[in-house]
C-alpha cells in the first residue's frame, strides 16, 4: 500500500477545472495507474481526499495498493519546474499499528443513514445535516473499525452535554453533479453531503484499523470520501 500526498496549484486553469467535482477529479486520479490497480485478482479500492486547508492550501491525498504517477497532475495543477509530489510506503506503517496507540486523526466521511416515510415503502438513503448526527454517525462505526475517539477530561468540557469526545465537525459541504456520459439530465446526477471530521483516537483493534486506513470509511468512496489518515498527537 502507498500513500500520496500532491499540493494543487489553485492559481492554475487545470486546477480549477480539476476541483470543479469529484467526478473529474476521480477520473484524474484513476488515470494515475497504468494498469487497474488489484489485489488477488480483482479490482482494488484506491481511497482519494482533497483538504481544503486555505484558499491557497489545498492537498490531494491519495491510498492505493499501487504506486501512483501524478505527472499529468502535475502539468496540469500542479508546479512543474519546482514540485511534485510525495509517496510513502503505507504498509510499513500500518504493520506498526498497536493497540493503544493514540493518533489525530482527519476525515472526509458522507454520513448517511436509511430511512422509510410510509410504512411499506422501500429505505431510502438519507443525509445526516446536523452535526449532533453527523458526530453520532461516526461514533457508531469506531468499534467495529477497530478504534475509539477520546474522551475530553471533565475541565476541559464547554457544554454539560454534547462537548465529551476530542472531535469537531466541519466543512460541511452539499455537491451535485452528473454521472460520467450521462450529461446533465436530472435523473442522472449525484448528489451528496460530505462533512470533514477532525479528532484524536486510540487504536483498539490493529487489524481492523489497518482495513478502515486502507479501504475506507462509509459510502460515497469513488467520490472522495472515506480517506482517513493519521498524525502524531501534540
Amino acid at each position: 500500500m502507498y500513500l500520496t500526498r500532491f499540493r494543487i496549484n489553485t492559481a492554475r486553469i487545470g486546477a480549477r477545472r480539476l476541483l470543479s467535482t469529484p467526478q473529474v477529479l476521480h477520473a484524474a486520479v484513476m488515470s494515475s495507474f497504468a494498469e487497474v490497480p488489484t489485489q488477488a485478482g480483482e479490482r482494488a479500492r484506491v481511497l482519494w481526499r482533497i483538504d481544503h486547508n486555505n484558499k491557497a492550501d489545498v492537498v490531494l491525498y491519495i491510498v492505493s495498493p499501487d504506486r501512483p504517477d501524478l505527472t499529468h497532475l502535475v502539468e496540469q495543477a500542479g508546479w512543474p519546474t519546482t514540485a511534485r509530489w510525495e509517496t510513502f510506503d503505507y504498509t510499513r506503517f500500518l504493520k506498526r499499528l498497536t493497540i493503544g496507540d493514540t493518533w489525530a486523526f482527519r476525515l472526509t466521511a458522507n454520513p448517511v443513514h436509511s430511512i422509510r416515510r410510509k410504512d411499506g415503502e422501500p429505505t431510502k438513503r438519507t443525509a445526516h445535516l446536523t452535526p449532533h448526527h453527523q458526530m453520532r454517525w461516526l461514533l457508531d462505526r469506531q468499534d467495529a473499525s477497530g478504534f475509539a475517539i477520546l474522551e475530553k477530561p471533565a475541565e476541559r468540557r464547554l457544554l454539560p452535554e454534547g462537548d465529551t469526545y476530542e472531535l469537531v465537525v466541519r466543512d460541511q459541504r452539499s455537491l451535485s453533479f452528473a454521472k460520467a456520459g450521462q450529461g446533465s439530465s436530472r435523473g442522472s446526477r449525484v448528489k451528496l453531503t460530505t462533512v470533514t471530521f477532525d479528532g484524536r483516537l486510540r487504536v483498539t483493534d490493529p487489524d481492523a484499523f489497518r482495513r478502515v486506513l486502507a479501504m475506507g470509511l462509509g459510502k460515497a468512496k469513488a467520490y472522495g470520501c472515506g480517506l482517513m489518515t493519521l498524525a502524531p498527537v501534540r
